[in-house]
């Protein structure tokens, strides 16, 4: 997405060139100084503020009788020399999250379940709550606690195809587990939906500070505007009548 804008201003002082000098100088300033100012920390370190900050620290939990777990999907991936599926590179902070939140639900009595919610986005063979239940269980999770949401293709989804499987099992403590960049608009569409959980982060992302600019920093920037682009969203086809009903 920040290389898509950088391309068009490219592009917008080429077509400027000779009619107007001034303005193609100023375009050009300005698409120098996005490349640092991304490149080397400050935007996104700005964006994942707004993201993140909040979610930073892990509260414990109030467990109760009855606990759900919500672990969202961050992706699978094929190995290459066993053919297995396994999770991605940046589920495995949710999974550790997710597992030590089931032993601390389990420690304190409670009956625990741990609700894994993720399709075949990514057209892997096999839905993401899917492989995750099997590493949950290899991490020591019985496998009569794993529940599975397995067709939702977007956090959206997630939310919306969890609303029943949460209904039938009435939790009376729910916990949402995801990535901390990806947090706030997670519980902004749980919310929709009537869910109201505990937020507990898998990982956090930071950019690194940078005398030049760093190819990592323009992905970090890229995630969060995602995430931006996605509260947006929400809120304009709210606006527009486009969303499912709102559940009280």
């Amino acid at each position: 997405m920040t290389l898509t804008v950088l391309l068009l201003l490219c592009l917008l002082a080429f077509a400027l060139r000779r009619r107007r000098p001034a303005a193609t100088r100023a375009v050009l300033v300005l698409a120098l100084l996005l490349v640092a100012a991304i490149g080397c920390g400050p935007i996104p370190a700005w964006l994942m503020r707004g993201l993140q900050d909040d979610y930073a620290a892990t509260p414990a939990p109030h467990w109760q009788a009855r606990n759900a777990i919500v672990l969202l999907g961050a992706g699978t991936f094929r190995d290459p020399i066993h053919g297995t599926l396994e999770p991605s590179f940046f589920a495995n902070g949710r999974i550790l999250a997710a597992v030590a939140q089931y032993q601390s639900c389990h420690a304190a009595g409670g009956d625990c379940k741990v609700l894994a919610s993720g399709g075949d986005a990514l057209h892997n063979g096999a839905p993401e709550a899917t492989v995750y239940r099997d590493t949950l269980v290899r991490a020591g999770v019985p496998a009569g606690d794993v529940l599975l949401e397995d067709r939702s293709l977007s956090t959206w989804h997630n939310a919306q195809y969890s609303k029943p499987i949460l209904d039938t099992y009435a939790p009376q403590h729910t916990v949402l587990i995801t990535s901390g960049l990806h947090m706030r608009r997670s519980l902004l569409y749980f919310a929709h939906f009537g869910i109201q959980p505990q937020a507990v982060r898998g990982d956090l992302i930071e950019p690194l500070w940078s005398f030049y600019p760093l190819s990592w920093n323009f992905t970090v920037a890229d995630a969060a505007l995602h995430e931006y682009v996605g509260i947006a969203r929400y809120h304009v086809y709210n606006a527009l009548g486009w969303n499912a009903p709102r559940v009280r």
